[in-house]
């Protein structure tokens, strides 16, 4: 597949187009790369989601470990190479076993996940096959991370489902990475 908007040279950027590009290298992911490669066409809708991507991947009120299980579900959700090979390695640092990592990438509901891990799985499964959230399934998200929590949630979902479809339109290659494409 053609990346079909691919990188621009930095020089080569309209004024508002390096002004996005320079927070976003600026900020805690240091460069521009996977959907902020597309994305940087319309800079004013590239800030506006980088900044909520920032406080999403970096700052939810669910913690690092549960944010990265939730985007791999939605990058496997929508077959997203990058968001994948970006997330995997993330989350398999942060404590989501390998196994659940690949039974995952497999579309198998993964067995080795703590208990908040498995709450989370579900909840992001219901939420992008049913595109609903059961009663029984929000209210235990519900106890367990409290009303920010969950819209942090779906936050997460609803912003990787954003930028998976972004890439997957844009058709943006995987970087290289140690986490396996998925199949």
């Amino acid at each position: 597949m053609e990346d079909r908007l691919g990188p621009i040279p930095f020089a080569e950027m309209s004024a508002a187009q390096q002004v996005a590009a320079q927070v976003v290298i600026d900020g805690p992911r240091g460069a521009l790369y996977g959907p902020f490669v597309p994305l940087i066409r319309s800079p004013e809708l590239m800030s506006a989601a980088q900044q909520m991507g920032e406080y999403l991947r970096y700052r939810s009120a669910i913690g690092t470990r549960l944010t990265e299980l939730a985007i791999l579900v939605t990058a496997r959700h929508w077959s997203q190479q990058v968001e994948w090979a970006i997330h995997a390695p993330i989350a398999r640092e942060y404590g989501i076993a390998e196994e659940a990592i690949a039974a995952i990438a497999a579309r198998a509901r993964p067995t080795a996940l703590l208990a908040d891990e498995a709450l989370v799985y579900e909840f992001c499964v219901q939420l992008h096959q049913q595109q609903r959230v059961d009663d029984a399934t929000y209210a235990a998200a519900l106890a367990a991370f409290g009303e920010q929590g969950v819209v942090d949630l779906m936050g997460i979902n609803g912003y990787y489902t954003f930028l998976a479809m972004v890439m997957n339109a844009a058709q943006t290659p995987a970087p290289p990475t140690s986490a396996p494409p998925l199949p």
